[in-house]
């Protein structure tokens, strides 16, 4: 098993297959993973210390300064990322001074490279902050993640850290639905992974996919996103869905919920 770590502050950009060329900012320490998830599939590895920090976090100043440095070298070479993601080893709303980066971020983008978006990827559990849910408003998409409309499903896949329901949460992201407004997206992993005791599992099922399906009904996103497995993950045993898997559950979502849907097989 091969796993992928950032250095804190700013990294890339990379090319994603999903965002197009992103330049990431990792509000993480650059030598753990720290995350409220421990999903199976992550490409940062598993969340050994679980939400302790180790060393220090990037401060405010480092992720500005940095940004800064990088996105005039990037506009002196007239190159121009076509978003700027908040992603790196693990949770970015866990960083505490979260709103303000993002104000520093969008200051920045619209002075050194004005077309281009800001993105979060964020598993959605700390939306009980006001402070996450304002810094959210602000950027392009609010990208969150719903893997199953299973409560079962998502404590194998993602194994949530602490007190965590999926109807809760559901219900928040629902409440910050008019809020959100076109910037919500939903992302959702699909895949196929055998447990310890040998017994194949995947979210793929339609017991599975139509409580997830109920879901993006209630939520009304925009946008949905669903991909499978690109790179090395933790597990070794975890296999990619094929791209007709995937391009019939996105006409179900396009169906029923009536939005764009993405799919990256």
């Amino acid at each position: 098993m091969s796993t992928i770590l950032f250095e804190s502050g700013v990294f890339g950009p990379v090319h994603s297959r999903r965002l197009g060329l992103s330049l990431g900012i990792n509000l993480l320490p650059a030598d753990r993973k720290v995350c409220s998830f421990d999903c199976l599939y992550c490409e940062c590895g598993f969340t050994k210390h679980g939400l302790s920090t180790g060393s220090s976090l990037p401060t405010r100043k480092d992720v500005r300064d940095k940004l800064k440095r990088v996105l005039s070298d990037m506009q002196s070479r007239s190159e121009r990322p076509d978003v700027i993601t908040f992603a790196g080893n693990g949770e970015p709303t866990l960083h505490p001074d979260f709103r303000g980066i993002v104000d520093d971020v969008v200051e920045l983008r619209d002075v050194f490279a004005p077309l281009a978006r800001i993105a979060v990827l964020s598993n959605a559990t700390m939306l009980k902050r006001n402070d996450v849910v304002e810094a959210l408003c602000k950027v392009d998409e609010a990208i969150l993640k719903i893997d199953s409309g299973l409560e079962k499903t998502v404590a194998m896949l993602d194994r949530p850290q602490g007190n965590y329901v999926l109807s809760d949460v559901v219900e928040r992201i629902g409440a910050l639905r008019e809020r959100f407004g076109q910037r919500l997206v939903v992302q959702t992993m699909f895949t196929e992974w055998t447990d310890a005791e040998g017994r194949v599992h995947n979210n793929t099922s339609e017991e599975d996919v139509r409580p997830w399906i109920d879901i993006l009904c209630y939520i009304r996103p925009p946008r949905v996103m669903i991909y499978t497995i690109d790179r090395e993950t933790p597990l070794s045993n975890m296999k990619k869905i094929s791209s007709e898997v995937l391009e019939a559950i996105g006409e179900r979502v396009r169906s029923a919920v009536g939005c764009l849907v993405e799919v990256a097989g």
